[in-house]
């Protein structure tokens, strides 16, 4: 079988011979023979295969260091592992699509100047519930913060007020900054909390006000829901592999609800490189907002929460929600924060 040239290979890859050589630097495509004397490179055509498959990840932009692990992989786990490359580049495409409509708002001179006229209305409630032997969730509410965290692991406890600790210690004045700096602080210190200890971790829900704007910060699988003209909407996303499921169609969200592995989390803040998603939302006088963690949602049902939300003032309203869990079994520690928000 002759060998090729690298001038040959490039042409037959679609791949340039700079790139041949770096990849060949890097020990992710390596010529079948190197001429000892001149240095030449020089390819079998068998190495096409892989090197086109170099080419086509390269061009939706997978990183070399993972290129390096798939190519190595037989076929099907190959498709698997660039599915999962490409659900993580949608989700943060679409992450920085909402920021970029944020920023566009922002720039064009929507709401720089803090507004005066919504106040909030809040209140707080944590609660062990009837089976756990300690409560690993931590929840805040306050003028310009509400948060909800649930830890898990061993360091679970310590997890989940960091990050709640974290947020509190960020000035909200420019919004988008102090997203940036709510997001970091909480990665960093909910990081140094669990620092190794495998298994720990906390996920983080949280809304910081300034003016009538909001911004959403959230990572794993407590949720926010807002009440606005009657209708109740869940305005974060859980990080969870049911929810995956349910995204690529192989689970309905019926079944997601009882699946035995609902809370299997794909993302929280454990130390590693995961971060909170962002997201900017503009307030309105009458809206209602809870946030929670499963220990709440996962056994009182939403036609049930909407109605707590709609009739009840926010201390009333945890009390509430609370004692609904409780008297559901009360299987995991429950948090939660109930926020209106009122003309001033």
């Amino acid at each position: 079988m002759a060998l090729l040239t690298i001038g040959e290979f490039a042409r037959a890859s679609r791949l340039s011979a700079k790139a041949l050589r770096l990849y060949d630097e890097l020990g992710l495509l390596r010529p079948a023979v190197v001429d000892p004397g001149n240095g030449y490179r020089r390819y079998a055509p068998d190495q096409l295969e892989r090197a086109r498959a170099v080419a086509w990840l390269r061009r939706i932009g997978m990183p070399l260091a993972e290129i390096r692990t798939v190519v190595e992989l037989p076929s099907a786990q190959a498709a698997g592992a660039v599915r999962d490359y490409w659900r993580r580049v949608e989700a943060d495409t679409e992450a920085k699509r909402r920021l970029a409509a944020d920023l566009v708002e922002y720039l064009s001179g929507k709401d720089i100047t803090m507004s005066t006229s919504l106040g909030v209305e809040y209140a707080v409630r944590t609660d062990r519930g009837l089976v756990r032997r300690a409560n690993q969730d931590f929840a805040f509410a306050g003028e310009q913060l509400l948060a909800v965290a649930d830890g898990f692991g061993e360091r679970g406890d310590a997890a989940s007020q960091a990050a709640v600790s974290a947020l509190r210690q960020v000035s909200v004045g420019d919004l988008l900054n102090a997203m940036d700096d709510a997001m970091d602080a909480a990665v960093q210190l909910a990081g140094n909390a669990v620092r190794d200890m495998e298994g720990s971790g906390t996920t983080l829900t949280a809304l910081l006000w300034s003016g009538s704007r909001l911004g959403l910060v959230h990572i794993g699988d407590s949720r926010a829901y807002l009440l606005r003209d009657g209708e109740l909407f869940q305005i974060t996303h859980d990080d969870t592999l049911v929810q995956t499921m349910v995204d690529d169609g192989k689970l309905t969200t019926a079944e997601a609800a009882s699946h035995p592995d609902r809370a299997l989390l794909s993302k929280a803040l454990t130390g590693d490189d995961h971060s909170p998603g962002v997201e900017v939302r503009d307030g309105q006088a009458g809206d209602r907002y809870l946030l929670c963690s499963d220990g709440l949602y996962g056994v009182v049902d939403t036609d049930t929460v909407k109605e707590v939300l709609a009739s009840e003032e926010p201390q009333h309203a945890v009390d509430r929600l609370v004692a609904l869990a409780n008297a559901a079994g009360g299987p995991d520690n429950i948090s939660c924060v109930v926020a209106h928000l009122v003309p001033r």
